[in-house]
């Protein structure tokens, strides 16, 4: 390991600096030029087949045979033009990334290129490889990827990608966008209906997401001298570097050349892509930076985050740049996430989560405000599950991150205000008495706009005119975390219109209704509002008092996905069945397991194969030196002291090893999955990892030698 170092070190060494190819002109003149959306279908379409098209994306509906092959020769033509041999559908499998298979628009035995509008509506790809949590046996391989045609083609590496979703052959659906599209019709529903108690022309709600998305950058010669990086994500041995992070110098800081290169080429290809990356900057780590775009429809949005973070893995390459998104890859240093800015806008352009000039509007901005925070409440758990993996257990709560405990922060002013709606009571007007200004409503475009603090240790906050989900992991697919978020907001406002209605059923003034059912969700959700520091020993104690879920690890995390109640709501907005959620919940489990087992294997493979040979050679050479040092007549007492603490350090590594292999062995035969991965999360995880790298650490402290291979490694890892 030692010669990797080396290696790794000269190669760093000698790197230059690679020239970005970022064009000199406006991006306003290549944004999206390798997009096919509904801009370049109007301009290649006949205006009958354009408006189908446009009315089947609006209405979600299926596009005619006769439609489907118009598009299909317009965009074939389109992709040819742009130098595509290829086409794929491109869709997001329940194994947390995308997939894709590639087939040649060339046709060798009609000598011409072919693309009809099966093609582009519907696949049939061998599906027998992928998580299917139960669905099907694994010889039953049929499944299909269907078009989505909300979400823009593209063309990249000279390919045509076409978003699909992706289905089982009954109909299951196994991926990630079929669920999130169903959630924004949920969400779509219930939004307009409520909306409609203050503004009648309001005909749909989108809900748009902006992603901020943290990564690390290491040279990839440091990166393959880590075989833990190369196959679990993240370092699992380490030594501290005497520097850090505590000058807190980074976030911020100006960008390395190197870097700043490499993030001119993404952005450009990025852009290229229609892709709306914005802001760059330093995060708080060494050689951890972020991106972020403006915002987006929600499936477009969280499509475009997948493909960003592939194009970033593929721009690196020429960069000779290894890009990281494990939430944790680094023990002491703060770890990533992918921070989603989440609101609501009306067909007529109103941000439902931006305070107006107008009381009445404010009224209207109080409800979706206030039914999100009783939707977080009521469903923390759920929210808590959508966020669960096996990197983000290490991220959460570690100081850098919001905790595992779902909270919601609003800020102070904002606080008063709901404060002042809920304690005022039942409202009796005299004649010419403002009810806005009494319930504190006509006073918030003053404070808000500007005065919201970014609370960092909220997992769940309020920033100005959206709702920032701060604990979602770097490695996510965001399409999971906001089908939950979502889906749990439409029931509640769907519950607010049918009691507004109810209440004004029983002659109460529809405003009134309103602002009394609106109380009650203020009294009922006050404890999952939270405005202090959510690392604090304190909040755990009062998170705790109030009745709020602690849940620090995924498997106990994710058992949210399959009790009655949520089995129930995905059922309600037909967002997924029982068995898509029980298919989903055994593949997550599935997956924990198995980062879990990855992480274990490569323990014992450092450990006996890297860190215990080199103890060794230390040991023969202090063997040597004892002996010199008795010949020579000189006290050696010491010396020898060292080698036996080594022998100890060494015999116990190795049963820790045996006893954690065995424990593997057994966990693998246990029947019942959600017990499996409890049990793994805390008979082997915490007993035997952490028992193996006390001993390493021990003997990490009995070593002064330059080949010990973790004592320097850190160093490593920051750019030069």
């Amino acid at each position: 390991m030692a010669t990797l170092r080396q290696k790794a070190l000269e190669q760093l060494g000698s790197r230059g600096i690679v020239t970005p190819d970022y064009p000199n002109k406006p991006a306003s003149t290549y944004f999206g030029e390798n997009t096919f959306g509904l801009k370049q279908m109007q301009a290649t379409l006949s205006p009958d087949v354009f408006k189908k098209v446009k009315n089947a994306i609006s209405k979600g509906k299926k596009i005619d045979e006769e439609s489907a092959d118009a598009v299909a020769a317009a965009v074939k033509t389109w992709a040819l033009n742009k130098g595509a041999t290829h086409y794929t559908h491109w869709f997001q499998p329940l194994t947390g990334s995308t997939a894709e298979k590639h087939d040649g628009f060339f046709d060798p035995l009609d000598e011409i290129e072919k693309f009809k509008g099966s093609k582009l509506v519907q696949q049939e790809p061998d599906a027998s490889s992928f998580p299917n949590g139960g669905i099907r046996s694994t010889f039953e391989a049929r499944g299909y990827t269907a078009w989505d045609p909300s979400s823009p083609m593209f063309i990249i590496d000279e390919t045509l990608c076409i978003p699909t979703v992706f289905v089982s052959y009954t109909g299951e659906a196994l991926d990630n966008k079929a669920p999130l599209l169903k959630a924004m019709e949920a969400v779509n529903i219930a939004a307009t209906k409520v909306c409609k108690l203050f503004d009648r022309n309001v005909t749909s709600v989108t809900p748009v997401l902006g992603v901020e998305q943290e990564y690390f950058a290491i040279d990839e010669a440091l990166y393959a001298a880590r075989p833990d990086l190369v196959m679990g994500g993240r370092t699992v041995f380490g030594h501290d570097p005497a520097r850090g992070q505590q000058l807190d110098d980074h976030y911020f800081g100006s960008i390395p050349s190197r870097v700043r290169n490499f993030m001119k080429d993404f952005e450009f290809e990025c852009l290229k892509l229609g892709i709306p990356v914005t802001t760059r900057h330093n995060e708080v780590a060494p050689s951890q930076f972020e991106v972020a775009p403006v915002f987006e429809e929600i499936n477009i949005a969280a499509d475009h985050n997948q493909l960003l973070m592939d194009v970033m893995g593929k721009v690196s390459e020429k960069h000779k740049l290894k890009i990281l998104f494990h939430e944790k890859p680094f023990k002491g240093l703060n770890g990533s996430g992918k921070h989603n800015n989440w609101s609501l806008i009306t067909n007529n352009g109103v941000n439902l989560f931006q305070p107006s000039s107008s009381a009445r509007e404010n009224l209207q901005f109080l409800t979706f405000f206030v039914c999100t925070i009783k939707a977080v409440d009521e469903h923390a758990k759920l929210l808590r599950a959508s966020i669960a993996s096996p990197g983000n257990d290490h991220r959460l709560g570690a100081n850098e991150a919001p905790p595992a405990i779902v909270s919601v922060f609003i800020g102070s002013e904002l606080t008063a205000v709901l404060n002042e709606l809920e304690e005022n009571g039942n409202i009796k007007l005299k004649k010419g008495d403002n009810m806005y200004m009494k319930l504190g409503i006509d006073k918030i475009p003053q404070i808000i706009l500007d005065n919201t603090d970014r609370n960092r240790t909220s997992p769940f906050a309020f920033t100005g005119n959206k709702f920032e989900f701060r604990a979602v992991g770097s490695e996510a697919n965001s399409a999971q975390p906001m089908t939950a978020l979502n889906l749990v907001v439409a029931d509640q406002l769907t519950k607010f219109a049918e009691a507004v209605e109810k209440e004004v059923k029983n002659g109460t003034e529809k405003r009134l209704a309103v602002i009394n059912i609106l109380r009650e969700y203020i009294k009922e959700s006050k404890k999952v509002r939270f405005e202090g520091d959510g690392y604090s020993e304190e909040w755990v104690k009062e998170a705790e008092k109030r009745g709020l879920p602690n849940i620090k690890d995924t498997p106990r995390a994710l058992h949210a996905y399959v009790t009655k109640e949520s089995k129930e709501l995905f059922a309600r907005h037909n967002v997924c069945n029982e068995v898509e959620l029980d298919a989903r919940h055994e593949i997550m489990l599935e997956n924990y397991i198995m980062k879990i087992q990855i992480e274990s294997r490569m323990i014992g493979d450092l450990a006996l194969n890297h860190i215990i040979p080199t103890a060794v050679n230390y040991q023969n050479k202090l063997i040597a030196n004892a002996n010199g040092l008795k010949g020579l007549g000189v006290d050696n007492t010491e010396v020898v002291k060292n080698i036996e603490k080594i022998s100890e350090h060494i015999s116990a590594i190795n049963a820790g090893i045996k006893d954690m292999t065995n424990e593997r062995k057994r966990i693998n035969k246990i029947e019942d999955l959600e017990e499996k991965a409890i049990a793994y999360c805390d008979d082997v995880k915490i007993q035997y990892f952490d028992s193996i790298r006390y001993h390493v650490d021990k003997l990490e402290l009995l070593v002064d030698d330059e080949d010990w291979p973790l004592v320097k490694y850190r160093e490593m890892l920051f750019l030069r």
